[in-house]
């Protein structure tokens, strides 16, 4: 009843094409100076095919900086050639001076755990970013969650998997042939089916049913969405907005470097992504990564009903030795069969 409501509601009111967003590209909130250290800057975000930049619009901007290099950036660029007056906002950070955690929510997924349901005053210290998990565990993410030496859901093969590692480390990949179980895996939260593969966005972005991109009003329809993957220097971009397919956003994806990517939440309800100025103390400033996000940037902060992802600055002895390095590596090319979905040219 409530994806026939949405879908309704989606055909009487779809979002509007044309035009220019208000106010044009916007600024980082929060800006920081560059510092030397770390992994270079990725290239600027080509806009959608077909259209000419706007000023600032897919240029990397330091929204955390550390004594050892920018730990996390930040770009705008509209999300395709026909709904012009969006933004959607872009996280890259780099794994050198990150580590990842996943965060249970009071009811997805419920119970007893040690990690805590919110990023509390501790984590606070240090965190600089923070977004919605997936879908709800309950069968729409058709797949497992595991942490803490605990599997709430059965972890399940083939499955689009962001998998965290004891050391901070983060992967993506389908379960079972990119990503497996480890002595070292602390956590893994799966969602759908891969979105990128091999640096390829999945032909069945366009024609896939529920089991692999969701119930709500469909594939094609342009709406909120995320998603988040790696780069194949071991990075990590997350994309959230609003006008987006499931083909738009793994194009998004795709330009920004990601060689395994996967869709994470849908909904304007939940969509969204918040990066923070840590400064050792407890409330840090929180910022919104895009103009059209419902959720407050301080919504982490506090206690959660969902799973949620967050990272947090590693340690200065962390941070001055690379944490990882071959695993990130794609290994050899087995596209998508039958070939390539792509509107948007690589980086």
């Amino acid at each position: 009843m409530i994806t026939w409501l949405e879908q309704r509601q989606y055909d009487l009111h779809p979002p509007p094409t044309g035009g220019v967003p208000p106010g044009g590209i916007p600024a980082a909130a929060g800006p920081e100076p560059n510092r030397p250290g770390g992994q270079p800057a990725p290239a600027p975000l080509a806009p959608p095919a077909g259209l000419s930049p706007l000023p600032g619009e897919g240029r990397w901007q330091t929204v955390v900086s550390t004594p050892h290099g920018d730990a996390v950036r930040m770009t705008s660029v509209r999300p395709d050639l026909a709904h012009t007056s969006f933004v959607v906002g872009v996280l890259w950070l780099d794994p050198t001076l990150v580590r990842g955690v996943l965060h249970p929510g009071t009811q997805d997924p419920g119970g007893q755990w040690a990690t805590p349901t919110s990023v509390d005053p501790a984590e606070q210290r240090s965190v600089v970013t923070a977004f919605s998990a997936g879908f709800r565990l309950q069968g729409d993410s058709h797949g497992g969650w595991y942490s803490e030496n605990r599997e709430v859901r059965p972890l399940v093969p083939g499955a689009a998997s962001l998998l965290i590692r004891r050391d901070g480390t983060v992967d993506v990949g389908a379960w079972g042939s990119e990503v497996g179980m480890a002595p070292d895996v602390a956590s893994v939260r799966q969602n759908l089916v891969p979105l990128i593969d091999h640096g390829t966005v999945n032909p069945t972005c366009a024609t896939g049913g529920t089991a692999q991109w969701g119930s709500t009003v469909g594939q094609a329809a342009y709406i909120h969405r995320s998603g988040f993957g790696i780069t194949p220097t071991g990075a990590m971009v997350y994309v959230g907005g609003p006008a987006l397919s499931v083909c738009t956003l793994g194009d998004l994806l795709r330009s920004a470097g990601v060689i395994r990517g996967m869709e994470l939440d849908i909904n304007p309800a939940w969509v969204s992504g918040a990066y923070f100025h840590p400064d050792g103390t407890s409330r840090p400033k929180a910022f919104k990564l895009f103009p059209d996000e419902q959720i407050g940037a301080q919504h982490y902060l506090q206690t959660s009903t969902r799973d949620f992802v967050s990272f947090d600055l590693r340690s200065t002895a962390d941070a001055t030795a690379s944490p990882r390095g071959p695993h990130h590596l794609p290994p050899p090319p087995r596209a998508f069969d039958p070939g390539r979905v792509t509107t948007r040219p690589p980086g």
